[in-house]
């Protein structure tokens, strides 16, 4: 067969299966071969758009940009310069000798690409692994999911898709977990964005890292930005009277959010916050982080669920689950793991002393309980004060509610 015929049957090839990527790096190959650098450096273009980080793609990129490349002008050759004049006996040209080694300073540029866009991932877990829990399940069911999932339904009842949501409550109860499972329903990427991947010592960096993150979020569409510790980073403008590069970070962060010059279209941005009450008002408004849910300690299914999993690894005898369980009412995610962790020490150490395994019992939990206190307490006890004094709009009216069942935190 002819090479021409061929090359053709080869394109026409490439046209009914566009997202074939070896073959259309074939034909680039073939026409470069047959003095085409052009037409192959569109094919090898498409080919990288399906598929960036194919090695053979890269390398035929760079093959044929350096053919196409103009050839470089002819420069003049350097002038020489003039010998150094000896001025009252200073000898010019040894000073020049001594700082010769010392670097000029490099601009900054504004385009360098930005570190935090590496970490995005596929969350390969549901709201059904979330262990018990369920009345922050039909929360987010009802204010965020549900919406998501039917936006024609939420269209013809008026209910608006943009804006974020806002998880608060005690440290360690799984707020980061909810976030992931929460993509995971949606079929969506998922982006954790923490305090250190915005804030930079240079002055307007900070402002540009969070730009490079919804830009990224943007393009990876369908994209959950998960911004953990939010009070850190968007606090009240209020409080920060003499940082203005953190005021300039928050009005970043909300010209980002409630952006007229790009579509936040696909993009779902979830906030976890141990303090909301420290969160700018402006953040709280419509189309920003105008849905809240109140994440608590877990209950009693989900303390069993998390001790089970804590446990599945080690040896265990006999443990009342039930009786662990209803010992640590109030307990977050963080003290029950510890709790096992405590527990197993006692158990190795007793192990180690007597030269043989002694297995996990109820004994050895009940006992980790007694020397572990509930890090919940300390929140509970701050943010009762702000319900009392600060809740006039019935923003934690949630937390109220539960305040008032456990009069005892």
């Amino acid at each position: 067969m002819p090479d021409d015929v061929l090359l053709t049957s080869l394109l026409a090839a490439v046209d009914a299966a566009p997202d074939d990527v070896p073959l259309r790096l074939h034909v680039a190959g073939l026409l470069a071969e047959r003095g085409r650098p052009a037409e192959a450096l569109q094919h090898c273009s498409q080919a990288i758009a399906r598929d960036p980080g194919n090695a053979d793609a890269l390398a035929l990129l760079q093959r044929l940009t350096t053919a196409i490349a103009p050839p470089a002008t002819p420069t003049a050759p350097p002038t020489p310069r003039p010998e150094p004049q000896r001025l009252d006996g200073f000898d010019w040209a040894q000073a020049e000798d001594e700082v010769a080694d010392i670097a000029e300073p490099v601009p900054a540029e504004d385009d360098a690409p930005s570190p935090v866009v590496e970490d995005i991932e596929q969350p390969g877990i549901r709201l059904a692994d979330v262990g018990g829990m369920q009345q922050v399940k039909e929360r987010l069911e009802l204010s965020f999911l549900g919406p998501m999932r039917n936006p024609q339904l939420a269209k013809a009842f008026g209910k608006s898709l943009s804006g974020g949501l806002l998880l608060y409550g005690p440290p360690g109860c799984g707020k980061t977990f909810i976030a992931r499972a929460v993509a995971g329903e949606l079929g969506a990427s998922f982006f954790s964005v923490g305090i250190s991947d915005v804030l930079d010592m240079y002055t307007g960096q900070s402002e540009r890292n969070l730009a490079r993150i919804f830009a990224e979020a943007r393009r990876r569409a369908p994209c959950v930005l998960f911004f953990d510790e939010l009070d850190a980073l968007g606090q009240k403008r209020s409080h920060l009277a003499h940082s203005s590069s953190m005021r300039n970070t928050v009005n970043q962060l909300l010209a980002e959010m409630d952006s007229v010059a790009a579509d936040n279209d696909g993009v779902f941005v979830l906030g976890a916050t141990n303090h909301p009450w420290d969160i700018d008002s402006a953040l709280r408004r419509p189309g920003r982080f105008d849905r809240v849910v109140l994440v608590l300690p877990p209950d009693a299914p989900a303390r069993a669920a998390i001790l089970r999993y804590h446990l599945r690894d080690r040896p265990v005898a006999e443990v009342n689950l039930d009786r662990v369980v209803k010992l640590t009412e109030h307990f977050s995610g963080a003290d029950l793991a510890h709790v096992c962790t405590t527990a197993a020490e006692r158990a190795l150490a007793l192990s180690m002393r007597d030269g043989r395994l002694h297995a996990l019992t109820t004994k050895d939990l009940e006992s980790a309980i007694r020397e572990i206190r509930p890090s919940t307490g300390p929140w509970f006890a701050t943010a009762r004060n702000v319900v009392a004094f600060a809740n006039t709009d019935g923003e934690y009216d949630d937390l109220a509610a539960y305040l008032r069942k456990n009069k005892r935190l």
